[in-house]
């Protein structure tokens, strides 16, 4: 059996030296530093990541668009106000439901209460004797005192919040429209940056399928959840609720389900809500939370797998740890972009050489 020779002096010189490899202190001090940058720094970052959430739902259709010889930049310009001529619209009719519902809601809120109050009266009414008898088993002494605290209002704060709000809505319709035309030319230019040839084209070619999945990920899934909005608002209207008030809950079951496990959950909880407002009737209150179950379900289990198939398979406990992280940082807006952004995440480690094996362990 013969034996292998040794490397030259000439090949082991010409090996790169090992990269040195970071104490785990260092590590972590990073980690929490750029948690606390994304943490602080969210008015500046949610816009720029809601911009290039909306450019990649528009990024296909951008690109049927120029195949019929429609610029880029026109075809941004139609989509977008196709955008938001859509938004305004549903907007405007989504508008007064809201606030009738905003203004009735304390009301009906006590008028649940006292029907769960009466559901639930004895076991009241068996708490209280316990209580008693404890109360009078320590003596009086021991009664504790509640200090109550009042919260006023400060209208400077609504006056203040509103043009920070429209300032951001603002940038975030801008800087969709700038992704959508000079996003290519950005990503262009950034490329151009490698010093060689060959790094220039793997990236390109890296970055061009990771936009192309992505893009189809995040408008296949705004195509699903719009269709359970629709789908939902229509299953409200054939149970008796008004068109304005079942294209609101419709649009509140499509934006929820953009946050798995926790969007659901909060929906269930909305829509049994809703049921025992509209309905007097225990079963029929009981109706819209099971429809929306029922259907999401359906999307969740059989749609959804079908439509996107294990390529984009992401680990329940994963998705939780992501859902919990990002809602802590940036709340429902978090909630929202944490699949989007873990997708990208999973679709960049497994291109990268030797990250395969993290992009394996979120799935």
């Amino acid at each position: 059996m013969s034996v292998p020779a040794p490397p030259s002096p000439d090949a082991v010189a010409a090996l790169p030296p090992p990269r040195p490899r970071a104490p785990m202190s260092l590590v972590v001090l990073a980690t929490l530093a750029v948690g606390f940058t994304l943490w602080a720094a969210q008015e500046v970052i949610l816009p720029v990541l809601l911009a290039m959430f909306f450019a990649l739902v528009g990024n296909p259709i951008l690109r049927l668009l120029q195949r019929i010889w429609i610029p880029r930049f026109l075809g941004a310009v139609l989509l977008l106000g196709v955008g938001l001529s859509g938004a305004a619209a549903l907007g405007v009719q989504l508008v007064g439901p809201a606030m009738e519902w905003a203004e009735e809601a304390p009301q009906q809120l006590r008028k649940v209460a006292r029907q769960v109050q009466n559901l639930t009266k004895p076991v009241q009414q068996a708490n209280q004797a316990a209580e008693n008898f404890a109360r009078v088993a320590g003596g009086e002494g021991n009664r504790r005192v509640q200090v109550v605290r009042t919260q006023l209002d400060d209208p400077y704060k609504v006056l203040t919040l509103a043009p920070r709000l429209a300032a951001s809505v603002l940038a975030v319709v801008l800087l969709t429209l700038f992704f959508m035309i000079y996003g290519q030319s950005l990503q262009k230019h950034a490329i151009a940056l490698f010093p060689s040839r060959q790094q220039q084209r793997f990236t390109t070619d890296i970055l061009r399928s990771i936009e192309r999945e992505v893009s189809r990920y995040v408008l296949t899934i705004t195509v699903i959840n719009t269709l359970v909005g629709l789908v939902f608002s229509g299953v409200l209207l054939l149970l008796g609720i008004s068109l304005q008030e079942a294209l609101l809950w419709g649009t509140v079951a499509a934006l929820l389900n953009f946050a798995p496990y926790v969007g659901p959950l909060i929906g269930v909880a909305l829509m049994l809500l809703m049921g025992f407002v509209e309905f007097s009737d225990p079963f029929q209150a009981l109706l819209p939370a099971a429809a929306y179950l029922a259907l999401h379900t359906v999307e969740g289990q059989v749609v959804t797998p079908i439509v996107l198939g294990r390529r984009m398979a992401i680990s329940p406990l994963i998705l939780i740890l992501a859902l919990m992280v990002f809602g802590w940082l940036w709340g429902m807006v978090g909630l929202l972009l944490a699949v989007p952004l873990l997708v990208c995440i999973k679709l960049v480690l497994a291109r990268l050489d030797g990250m395969q094996g993290w992009a394996r362990l979120l799935e």
